[in-house]
């Protein structure tokens, strides 16, 4: 489940988490099987199937897949979207230093390094056939749609502690079951008894019963963190204790402030238009109480949350998810700067969005071109500031990274400066430790075998500029292709570094724009198939009219949110995102 904090947990064992988390009495407490083998590394072999579609219990939705084995025999390998597996099945997700995946399970675990990850079209997957026969997954594959099926367990228990500043349930089932996230709260596939919704009403996570599945919903807080037990099967829901306990949970509804601007400062346009469905936000930010501003996580940049979750934390009340990420290690690629403050550089030349207060956003292409100079005139080039992007040479880090930097590939070495000066020689060890950044702080990090040549005791002259004044903006979020500029078609994949692959398929897509006198956030889904082109996006926004336009980040990262109700999910996932663009007060 990819809520905030979905880190496996380290647990502090008090007599009170004890009781909640060891299994009832008369329950045997049976050792866990052993794990699965670990996935292999070489390319996969034998016959490949793949498609677009996933029943889920009878839940069909959008999402790739790949099929690897001989025709009426189980999979010798299956491929699975991380994004689904996180956030429509319940599986627990780490992402560990040298870029591998640490999976949990109700008890099972799954290794996974960096070699054995695969993209399915711009999805990380996962090879989880044995993951799948230990759980006690059905698969079935049927030309283009693939069946998974696990049966519902019953709600054995319900057992609750408030520790510290968190209420804490743990559910206690008779096998595993299948957990999707739904705007900020839970679905569980699974059946419960009257008087067990009673008591999770009563704790405050709703507790709504229907067709076999239970619907949970904090009504005070948010989730902070849920993960699963084995042996036996057990669930646990934490979420902070502040606030009034709820009277009921349930879907969320429009906020009224919101509803009562439709139709005067909102205009929300749900069109079809060659097999496409689209929706669109409108306002004019020159005069509306409304105002364009890029949505990030509260401390630091390493993290992913859900866009509901986001908006809530900006107090949005329209947001859209923005730009790029790495789904596997939840970092920042491109570029978001708030409040004139680079939270992340913008890399390749990719298409921006830049504004100040009550403007209308420009659009255009954008790098920040750095560099660093020593006492003796030795100037070497920055590639990237508080990015996710690692390539050989230098990039640089300060205190809006987060509150520590920890090394993003192998053989790192750095610099820590303050107020200008080297303060410390910082060893790969170090880094991989993690360095504290504070203040003014300013971290230099030599990757690829590049030196970093100077000393303690050395000042340092750093140059940094924008290549265009888009970079001077209050505001700016980064994307790309960029689509129009001046209501002309302006596609150009190979300009921004984007591979043809990634130009030519379908999927559902974010994007932001402008025509003379309003912004535009906009989301758009194939209503038969898999989504639009970019080329086909930027076509149909040219027909609506719209004068600039930049692609965001699509696929299951494609939401909309209106209200704090979730309005879109990209591929039919509430998935998780790292940054977005919001309409605050």
């Amino acid at each position: 489940m990819a809520t905030a904090g979905s880190l496996r947990p380290s647990l502090l064992l008090t007599p009170c988490l004890l009781s909640l988390l060891l299994p009832p009495a008369g329950l045997a407490l049976a050792l866990p099987p052993p794990p699965p083998p670990p996935v292999p590394t070489q390319q996969p072999t034998g016959l490949e199937r793949q498609g677009s579609s996933v029943s889920i219990n009878g839940r069909v939705q959008k999402a790739r897949w790949l099929w690897v084995g001989r025709a009426g025999e189980a999979p010798q390998q299956l491929w699975i979207p991380l994004e689904l597996l996180d956030n429509q099945l319940g599986v627990t997700s780490r992402s560990l230093s040298d870029g591998s995946l640490d999976l949990e399970w109700f008890g099972q675990g799954l290794k996974v390094p960096a070699t054995a990850q695969r993209s399915l079209e711009d999805e990380v997957a996962i090879e989880v056939a044995g993951l799948f026969r230990n759980i006690g997954f059905t698969v079935r594959q049927e030309g283009g749609q693939l069946s998974l099926n696990l049966g519902r367990p019953e709600l054995l228990q319900v057992r609750s502690a408030t520790p510290g500043n968190l209420r804490r349930v743990v559910l206690d089932l008779s096998g595993p079951a299948l957990v999707e996230g739904d705007s900020g709260g839970l679905v569980l596939d699974l059946t419960s008894r009257d008087d067990q919704q009673a008591q999770l009403k009563a704790l405050g996570l709703g507790g709504l019963q229907s067709s076999g599945r239970l619907r949970l919903q904090p009504a005070a807080g948010k989730l902070t963190r849920t993960f699963s037990l084995g042996a036996p099967p057990r669930l646990v829901i934490e979420w902070p204790a502040d606030g009034p306990l709820p009277s009921d949970g349930g879907a969320i509804p429009i906020d009224p402030r919101v509803q009562a601007l439709l139709g005067r400062e909102i205009q929300w346009d749900r069109l079809s238009r060659q097999g496409v469905r689209i929706n669109a936000i409108r306002v004019d930010p020159r005069t509306a109480s409304l105002q364009l501003k890029p949505l990030a996580r509260p401390g630091g940049m390493e993290g992913l949350s859900s866009l509901v979750q986001l908006a809530n934390q900006e107090q949005a009340w329209v947001a859209i998810n923005g730009g790029f990420f790495n789904r596997v290690r939840r970092l920042p690629l491109g570029a978001l700067k708030a409040n004139g403050r680079w939270l992340s550089g913008p890399i390749l030349n990719r298409g921006v969005a830049a504004w100040s207060e009550r403007s209308l956003p420009r659009f255009g292409r954008l790098q920040l071109v750095e560099s660093i100079a020593g006492p003796h005139g030795q100037r070497l080039p920055i590639n990237a500031l508080n990015s996710g992007y690692v390539q050989r040479g230098i990039s640089r880090y300060t205190a809006e990274w987060g509150p520590a930097y920890r090394a993003l590939s192998g053989s790192e070495t750095g610099l820590l400066l303050r107020a200008g000066w080297v303060s410390q020689r910082l060893s790969s060890d170090a880094l991989e430790a993690g360095v504290p950044l504070r203040g003014d702080d300013q971290l230099l990090v030599g990757r690829g075998g590049t030196e970093l040549p100077w000393e303690p005791g050395d000042r340092l002259q750093l140059d940094s500029r924008p290549s265009n004044d888009l970079g001077l903006a209050t505001h700016v979020i980064g994307g790309g292709p960029l689509l129009l500029q001046e209501g002309q078609i302006v596609l150009n994949g190979a300009a921004e570094n984007f591979s043809a692959s990634f130009l030519s398929q379908g999927a559902p897509r974010t994007v932001l724009a402008r025509d003379d006198r309003q912004v535009w956030l906009i989301t758009l889904e194939g209503i038969q198939d898999s989504g639009p082109s970019l080329g086909e996006t930027a076509l149909l926004l040219q027909q609506l009219g719209l004068r600039d336009a930049l692609n965001l980040d699509g696929g299951s990262s494609t939401g909309l949110v209106l209200g704090g109700s979730l309005q879109v999910k990209g591929r039919g996932v509430a998935g998780s995102v790292h940054n977005g663009v919001g309409l605050v007060p």
